[in-house]
């Protein structure tokens, strides 16, 4: 009777266990698209938010200058740049840059996350169309131009903490799919 009772005890405590062990795999796949979706809705981290673009916002006259950086991990043998280093533009107006990106070696997948600096403003930098966290595959020596259109919400200029906001940056960083 006691040798049942403790095989009983022993298959709860292995089936929580494994149930335990399989949650936790589980979170793990998921957490990443969850907080890429919190960070895009909140803008937390100075993750830009992705919008529709509203034609009936007001440009204002207000001009912002804008930086591009580009990154490659260390395991990815890409040539990754923006063909502008940076440009002026008014808040509220759409905007159109690209990106250029080369494999320098075989067949590859690569995702780019981005960030914005400083990071209070990034809920104010709206993507409109963006490359990042969409898997790109590019053969050997393939080379492409990527676009992202972006704006600026004009709100960023009733927000106190970024009234001496001059500069904002956008910086892309590749890396390899695995």
């Amino acid at each position: 009777m006691k040798s049942h009772l403790q095989r009983s005890r022993l298959q709860t405590i292995l089936f929580f266990i494994l149930s335990l062990i399989i949650l936790m795999i589980g979170f793990s796949f998921i957490s990443v698209p969850i907080y890429r979706l919190f960070c895009q809705i909140t803008g937390y981290g100075g993750t830009i938010s992705q919008k529709e673009f509203d034609s009936r916002i007001i440009s204002s006259d207000h001009l912002i200058k804008v930086q591009f950086y580009a990154n490659v991990a260390n395991d990815l043998n890409w040539k990754f740049e923006p063909l502008q280093r940076e440009i002026f533009t008014k808040i509220g107006e759409p905007v159109l840059v690209f990106y250029k990106v080369s494999n320098l070696q075989e067949k590859t997948i690569g995702i780019a996350s981005y960030n914005v600096v400083p990071q209070q403003a990034g809920i104010y930098f709206n993507k409109i169309q963006c490359f990042c966290f969409e898997e790109q595959q590019l053969n050997e020596n393939e080379e492409i131009e990527m676009p992202v259109l972006f704006y600026i919400d004009p709100e960023i200029l009733n927000d106190p903490t970024l009234s001496d906001l001059n500069t904002i940056s956008l910086s892309y960083t590749f890396f390899i799919k695995k």
